[in-house]
């Protein structure tokens, strides 16, 4: 096995929520190749599940596809939060619903070929409804659907977005 050595590293683009940088490396050959990178601090996804075993579905728009998305609650870790923290936070600000139980099932890379983006899976339980109203609940539709549609859903690929997916198989194993 060869661990590729950086001779070098230039960032072209630091955003909001990623930067992109090109590192010059060493490879067994001992030539050199340019590697695009996307830094990303990391995000959440969580798997919620009411009493009445229906979980909480988003569903938005996403540019980056052009379509709407069915998904689980997300959103990327703040600067000091950790991902427990994130996870609480993203799920009132996107649905409306606190955990009273919260526990991670699972964290995975998204594209390891380009992109260093980590995603820790939760899983939430015994809701109950916040009395807080977020902006962001203006742009998302939240939909409760039974745990064995959405089951079908991932299968059927209605369901396009993977964390989602995993999530949801995750959970499957879990319960």
């Amino acid at each position: 096995m060869f661990e590729e050595q950086t001779i070098s590293s230039d960032y072209i683009y630091t955003g909001k929520n990623i930067s992109l940088r090109v590192d010059t490396v060493e490879t067994k050959n001992k030539g050199y190749q340019k590697r695009e990178i996307i830094e990303h601090k990391g995000a959440v996804g969580i798997v919620a599940i009411n009493e009445n075993n229906e979980v909480i579905l988003i569903k938005q728009f996403r540019k980056s596809v052009e379509k709407f998305l069915w998904e689980i609650p997300a959103g990327k870790i703040e600067q000091g939060e950790t991902p427990k923290e994130t996870a609480l936070r993203e799920l009132e600000e996107e649905t409306g619903y606190i955990a009273n139980n919260i526990k991670l099932i699972n964290k995975f890379y998204t594209s390891p070929g380009f992109s260093n983006q980590k995603i820790y899976l939760f899983l939430a339980t015994d809701l109950e409804k916040s009395d807080k109203e977020y902006d962001s609940m203006k742009y998302i539709e939240t939909h409760l659907i039974k745990f064995d549609d959405v089951i079908d859903m991932v299968l059927s690929n209605d369901i396009e977005d993977a964390k989602t997916s995993l999530g949801i198989l995750f959970t499957k194993n879990l319960l």
